[in-house]
């Protein structure tokens, strides 16, 4: 609240994105709503983070958002909730998903220091781990 009207695009998407979620878990809203309320979000998100990137000449969205590591599909889910047919609920709430984990990854690990961004890698080498050692038979645990 203290930016004002500059508030960093971050902070407003994962305000945003949250705010859907919590509206999604709240059982108020119908499926139709929920869609339109994820796709406003994911809309501005894509928007607005490829907008700082777009020069005088017009670069198409699917390339400014590999160069910011966005994946495609969320880019393409977009395309389809401002031209096309409303897309499920489901892939809606996966672009959510997708799109928290990414301002996490990218704005706000950084904003907390590289302290977390170490505590991440080493929750990622430990998955790994507990996830090699689930395809091990009962024996080889003996």
């Amino acid at each position: 609240s203290r930016y004002g009207p500059k508030m960093p695009l971050a902070v407003d998407s994962t305000a945003e994105l949250i705010r859907c979620k919590v509206l999604d878990s709240s059982g108020r809203l119908k499926s139709h709503e929920l869609i339109l309320s994820y796709g406003l979000a994911l809309v501005r998100f894509v928007n607005l983070i490829t907008e700082r990137k777009q020069k005088s000449v017009s670069i198409p969205l699917r390339q400014l958002a590999r160069e910011v590591d966005i994946p495609v599909w969320v880019v393409d889910l977009r395309h389809e909730l401002t031209h096309g047919k409303l897309p499920r609920l489901a892939l809606c709430r996966k672009g959510c998903d997708v799109v928290l984990e990414w301002l996490r990854k990218m704005y706000w690990n950084r904003q907390l220091g590289n302290n977390l961004c170490e505590e991440d890698e080493d929750e990622e080498e430990e998955q790994e781990e507990v996830e090699a050692n689930a395809d091990l038979d009962g024996d080889a645990w003996e």
